[in-house]
């Protein structure tokens, strides 16, 4: 095996740039390489500040705030943790809908042995069973749109939807064996 070809590995494209030089902070001496004739890197230095922006608050139009779900652009962004914890939320109001989805099923099997001969009933039932399916993804998607720029409201109504959603059926059973 060549050794040459064993340190290809661990090499990226560019790395014998001359351009590129660890631990040098002076950039004056740096020439760019592969820019058009006349365009030139902008360099900072101590006598020519960078010059202050000159719009002013009339020249930029302030967000429509009407508007629901308008997103704030100076609004911080959402942290690692916030992003995992929405995560979780979200995975939990999946295994929600999952558990309606057994708990009505299981409910409509029992009911299908007493049957009633009123279609209102029959249909009603199902409608139940499928809006209660619906719930938990519903609450999620609603909650999360409507509290856009209210984050803690936002906490407060997805955990208080983990306590109110629980899918009794699928967690107590209904007495039917699966």
């Amino acid at each position: 095996m060549n050794a040459k070809r064993d340190d290809d590995a661990l090499n990226w494209a560019g790395d014998d740039d001359p351009t590129l030089t660890s631990g040098s902070t002076d950039r004056a001496g740096l020439e760019p390489v592969g820019l058009p004739e006349g365009w030139t890197i902008p360099q900072v230095s101590a006598d020519h500040p960078v010059a202050p922006d000159t719009t002013t608050d009339a020249d930029t139009p302030e967000p429509d705030s009407a508007q629901p779900g308008s997103a704030q652009p100076d609004s911080p962004a959402v942290g690692s943790a916030a992003l995992v914890g929405m995560g979780i939320l979200a995975g939990i109001y999946l295994l929600y809908s999952i558990g309606w989805f057994i708990g009505a099923a299981r409910l409509s099997s029992q009911t299908m042995v007493v049957s009633t001969a009123d279609p209102v009933a029959e249909f009603m039932t199902s409608l139940g069973g499928w809006l209660a399916v619906a719930a938990p993804l519903v609450w999620f998607g609603s909650t999360f749109w409507l509290t856009m720029s209210r984050p803690r409201a936002r906490w407060f109504f997805l955990l208080l939807g983990v306590v109110v959603l629980i899918p009794f059926p699928f967690l107590v059973g209904s007495g039917q064996p699966l």
